[in-house]
C-alpha cells in the first residue's frame, strides 16, 4: 500500500493549497463616491471655495521672558466690547498658534498661563488684510518688567 510518509506529504500540500484555491480573488475597487460631498467638499451643501471666504486668521507666537518658545500657553479671543471669549486654543510645542475668526470686527487676544502675567493685544480684522501676526513675551508674576 501507500507509505505513511507520502500520505503526510500530500496531506500537507493539500492543506496549504486549499486556501489558495478556495479564496476568492480580491480586486481593488474604489468605494462609490458621494456626489454631493465630492462636489462641495462637505455634506453641508456649501461650496468649498466659499467656506472660509469671510475668515480672518490670527497667527501668533508665545515666548518666555528668556526668548524660548512657550508651548501650552492658553490663547483666548473675543470681540472688543464683549465679556465672553468665543475662540480659544493652546500654543503648540513651538509656542505657535493660529485661530480663524470672522472678518470685519476688532478682537482682543489674551494669552495666559498659571504663574505668568496675562498678556493682551488688539487685532483689527476690518481691513482688506486677511492675516495678522502677533507675538507675546510672557513675564512671570511678581517679576519686574525689563
Amino acid at each position: 500500500m501507500h507509505s505513511p510518509r507520502w500520505i503526510s506529504i500530500f496531506g500537507s500540500a493539500a492543506l496549504f493549497a486549499a486556501p489558495m484555491i478556495a479564496a476568492p480573488t480580491q480586486e481593488s475597487v474604489p468605494p462609490p463616491a458621494n456626489k454631493a460631498s465630492a462636489q462641495t467638499g462637505s455634506s453641508s451643501g456649501k461650496k468649498a471655495s466659499t467656506r472660509h471666504q469671510h475668515d480672518f486668521l490670527i497667527k501668533g507666537t508665545v515666548f518666555t521672558a528668556e526668548g524660548l518658545s512657550f508651548g501650552g500657553a492658553h490663547i483666548r479671543i473675543r470681540k472688543n466690547g464683549e465679556k465672553s471669549f468665543h475662540w480659544q486654543s493652546q500654543a503648540n510645542s513651538r509656542g505657535e498658534f493660529a485661530i480663524r475668526v470672522v472678518q470685519g470686527a476688532q478682537y482682543e487676544v489674551v494669552v495666559g498661563e498659571k504663574g505668568y502675567k496675562q498678556q493682551k493685544k488688539s487685532v483689527d480684522a476690518t481691513g482688506s488684510e486677511r492675516i495678522e501676526e502677533v507675538v507675546f513675551h510672557m513675564e512671570r508674576e511678581g517679576s519686574k518688567p525689563s
